[in-house]
């Protein structure tokens, strides 16, 4: 997904909040549903007719997307950049022009678009929800002892840091540069700690499967 245009009014945040105008909530639906007609067309053209497709992505089931509990991990990376400005290691400025490019769409959204662009008939859409650290693994190598011993160490917190920073490490580098990225992170680690302490943090998975018409 690109970065909705026109987010002049989202200052110190890097995506929805529960402070955002409704302006920016209404870029994001938007910039969403162009996008998303664009890759189903494009799947279509690839596919067969009866083929289906399988997709799983974020997504929010909240009527408002700024209240979803999985939204607070763009909260919490941009509290911690905002340090940067009053160190004066970075400007305030590129945090304000600094916006995720990503969108977690309910599942009424989602069936309105593949409607819409009218390839593909909708055999079924679930959304459920998962833990933020999920997954998350300090090594990929499920047989790696060492890798295990090591993940163990490490604390829900950091499991989580780990894993956003493989999202979203190309993206802080190129706007803010690199060497801030291993303090963020460690310090993101920190904050999620503390927020798990507070609540039961989870977010919401979207499985949608659609089938190419004839």
């Amino acid at each position: 997904m690109q970065v909705p245009p026109s987010l002049d009014m989202n200052k110190g945040k890097i995506y929805i909040s529960k402070t955002s105008p409704p302006c920016v909530v209404k870029a994001y639906v938007s910039q969403f549903e162009k996008d998303f007609f664009l890759f189903l067309r494009s799947r279509a053209h690839e596919m067969v007719a009866g083929g289906r497709m399988l997709l799983s992505f974020m997504g929010h089931i909240s009527p408002e997307a700024s209240t979803e509990v999985g939204s607070h991990q763009w909260e919490l990376l941009a509290q911690l950049l905002l340090v940067w400005p009053r160190r004066g290691l970075i400007e305030e400025d590129r945090i304000d022009s600094f916006n995720a490019p990503y969108y977690a769409p309910s599942p009424q959204e989602v069936r309105n678009v593949i409607v819409e662009e009218g390839s593909f008939s909708i055999n079924h859409v679930e959304a459920f929800e998962v833990n933020w650290d999920e997954g998350s693994s300090a090594c990929s190598d499920s047989a790696c002892d060492k890798c295990d011993f090591e993940h163990e160490k490490l604390s829900r917190g950091q499991r989580v840091a780990i894993t956003i920073r493989a999202v979203v490490e190309s993206m802080v580098e190129s706007h803010f540069g690199r060497e801030i990225l291993d303090e963020l992170f460690r310090r993101y680690g920190e904050l999620v700690d503390d927020y798990f302490s507070k609540t039961v943090a989870k977010h919401i998975n979207l499985v949608v499967s659609v089938t190419r018409k004839f």
